[in-house]
């Protein structure tokens, strides 16, 4: 993408990723002025790992910010995931995979729930989330019981593919030339079927130089985190779900269909679109990706308390998919917003935590980011709203 057609789009009330990309390289560098310890390999694959389980709860967050709605309760699901992995794995004897997949498939019972009764009963999602946020905070206090707190054995796959398990950095190299070798050749694939059928097709030097810039966003961390333990394995999870999405919203009628209804719900109904099984599904997607969150944040902390999924867990992940690019307005983001967006917001809780300030400093500073990002998304929908309507002649 150009740096015109950027500015032609920001001009239409869209946000695309580069300005989201630079204002995180600047905060990088402010952050590495500020303490030299930011940039050091160790602190770089710790943000690494840190951002994972919020980044896969944003991820849920910004489909449903997509379909114009909203959930409150991703981190009271992500919490009830993780008590349920941990009581049922440590207490009932189950086997940890059977308890992984019960705590998925109970996200996305929730996730059915709010999806039915917001798409086929009305009810309004922010209202029917936060009471069950609630809810599900309620159900995991009782399924811990009166301990509060179940751990994880430190041998078991989860705590392990959580915490110490890295990619070779071997196999990291072979798969960054992988996946530039796939991009390079879909992008030229794409390009010869758009000339075989008359069509304006992208240029060799647009390919090539994009070809480059993945080469780069690749190789650059792959680098920086294997002068230390690597790229974990939980990171290659978080990435291949941001890619899946992204090609799902991109290049299926589901997802179509999810931004259509994001932008207009009613004229998507009118086009055939089936609202209220999209809306469903996009609240399933959600639950459950909170769950899968809550399910690698208890492999991480090797535990599960009455506090996991609490706190700021469900604003950092909004604030996530908000800063990343996705409206609250509906029918604008992508995938990459959830990833964009949990670094910046995690690289500010890091470099502050380096520099030594409180919480109230670190909470006082992201919440500015997130009012600054929830201004430009006001100001952009305006502009793009202004842009719509019909001019008088």
């Amino acid at each position: 993408m150009s740096v015109v057609d950027s500015w032609r789009r920001v001009k239409n009330g869209e946000r695309p990723l580069v300005p989201i990309i630079i204002a995180l390289l600047a905060i990088w560098v402010i952050l590495g002025a500020a303490s030299p310890t930011f940039w050091t390999s160790e602190n770089l694959v710790n943000l690494s790992l840190q951002s994972v389980s919020t980044g896969i709860i944003a991820l849920g967050v910004v489909i449903v910010l997509l379909v114009g709605q909203i959930d409150l309760s991703v981190g009271s699901v992500s919490g009830l995931a993780a008590a349920i992995v941990a009581v049922t794995s440590m207490n009932l004897g189950w086997p940890l995979v059977v308890s992984v997949l019960v705590a998925l498939a109970a996200g996305a019972v929730i996730g059915i729930v709010y999806g039915v009764l917001i798409a086929r009963a009305g009810l309004p999602g922010f209202v029917l989330t936060l009471a069950g946020l609630l809810v599900v905070a309620g159900v995991q206090w009782k399924i811990l019981g009166s301990a509060g707190s179940v751990n994880l054995r430190y041998d078991s796959w989860l705590v392990e593919f959580s915490q110490t398990a890295f990619v070779p950095t071997w196999l990291a190299w072979t798969l960054a030339a992988i996946v530039t070798a796939v991009v390079a050749g879909t992008r030229l694939l794409i390009r010869r079927r758009r000339l075989t059928a008359g069509l304006h097709a992208e240029s060799l030097l647009a390919i090539a130089v994009w070809t480059l810039v993945v080469a780069a966003a690749l190789a650059i961390p792959v680098a920086a985190l294997s002068q230390d333990r690597g790229v974990g394995w939980s990171v290659v999870l978080f990435v291949a779900l941001i890619w899946g999405v992204d090609v799902l919203l991109r290049r299926t009628r589901w997802g179509r269909g999810i931004r259509a209804i994001g932008g207009n719900s009613e004229a998507a109904r009118l086009a055939g679109v089936p609202v209220q099984r999209i809306l469903i599904s996009a609240f399933v997607s959600c639950s459950t990706f909170a769950a899968l969150g809550g399910v690698l944040a208890a492999g991480r902390l090797a535990a599960a308390n009455q506090s996991t999924g609490g706190g700021e867990l469900f604003l950092m992940a909004i604030a996530a998919a908000i800063v990343g690019g996705a409206s609250l307005y509906g029918g604008r983001g992508s995938a990459w917003s959830a990833f964009f967006g949990i670094l910046v917001i995690q690289s500010i809780a890091n470099g502050l935590t380096l520099l030594d300030l409180d919480a109230a400093t670190r909470n006082i500073v992201t919440g500015a980011v997130l009012v600054l990002a929830v201004t430009i998304d006001t100001v952009l929908s305006r502009r793009r709203a202004r842009s719509a309507a019909p001019q008088n002649l």
